[in-house]
């Protein structure tokens, strides 16, 4: 009996040792099919007819189903990118050449002898033609930025040329307000693309010009062991805590600016544009007492 009971244990371990090792198998083989099946996704090749439902488990088909509706998804994502890719082309291109001309002979009839009331019609049918161009073009690179037509070439520089190339074009803007516009020098480098970059720094502190009514806005970098840190500071009225969280989304003015000039994209373009460049840009403010966006650039 004694030797019974032994020889039937001895049986039940090798079954559950031939089990285990049977399953083992089969899990790998499995784990192997679902290896090479991702691997196939990720370089493109993937097709359903390379799929033997018949020897793969439930998963591994509900997984060949998955990677066949992504295939399907990013072929069609691709084609609507290019479409609006040749939308965006056709309205730049048609756009371009009327405007020219509105903006053209609008000043050829300021410059004519008129009388008063036709000058000053002249002057905002120039003023609004500029608008226009201003809105089309930042829509155009908005929509650019948005479906990755734009790609950004970011490499380690010095920031103190391009944030002179944004100091030279705001100062008379500044001047013209009667702030003290201040540009602090650096000899820091830092990685970014250079045309964006600029850019985005130019909007953020033609912002900073354009509601600081009296008072300064000053441009300073300090640099960290990791990154460097671009401020733009100004002396305004602040902007409210409960707002804060909104100034960077697309088309977002604040209702205590409304009476200025704006399109509410041009912080949400800062940011895409120094997102893409591996940076991030942070806010603090106080009311009645002025604003300062950091911008955070890698070195």
């Amino acid at each position: 009996m004694i030797k019974f009971l032994f020889i039937f244990a001895a049986v039940c371990v090798i079954a559950a040792a031939v089990t285990a090792v049977l399953y083992r198998r089969r899990t790998a083989r499995v784990m192997r099919s679902l290896d090479k099946m991702i691997d196939k996704a990720i370089d493109g090749s993937f097709t359903e007819e390379n799929i033997d439902e018949t020897m793969l488990s439930s998963v591994e088909a509900k997984l060949a189903r998955y990677l066949s509706a992504s295939e399907l998804s990013a072929r069609n994502v691709a084609a609507e990118k290019e479409k609006i890719k040749e939308l965006i082309s056709d309205i730049s291109h048609q756009t371009r050449t009327p405007l020219a001309n509105i903006m053209l002979y609008s000043e050829l009839l300021s410059e004519q002898e008129l009388p008063r009331e036709a000058k000053e019609c002249a002057s905002s049918v120039k003023a609004q033609a500029e608008k226009l161009s201003f809105l089309i073009e930042a829509l155009v690179k908005l929509s650019r930025l948005e479906t990755g037509i734009f790609t950004f070439a970011p490499v380690s520089s010095p920031v103190m040329p391009m944030l002179e190339e944004v100091y030279s074009g705001l100062l008379p803007e500044a001047e013209k307000k009667g702030l003290a516009f201040t540009l602090e020098p650096t000899c820091a480098s830092a990685v970014f693309d250079k045309k964006w970059t600029a850019e985005a720094l130019a909007n953020i502190a033609g912002n900073a010009i354009k509601y600081t009514d009296s008072g300064s806005v000053t441009i300073s970098v300090k640099e960290y062991e990791m990154f460097v840190c671009i401020d733009i500071a100004d002396t305004g009225a602040g902007i409210p805590e409960e707002e804060q969280g909104l100034i960077f989304a697309r088309f977002y003015r604040s209702p205590s600016v409304a009476e200025k000039e704006g399109l509410g994209i041009g912080l949400y373009l800062a940011r895409e544009i120094i997102s893409g460049c591996g940076g991030y840009i942070k806010l603090s403010s106080e009311l009645n007492k002025g604003t300062v966006f950091s911008v955070y650039l890698s070195k």
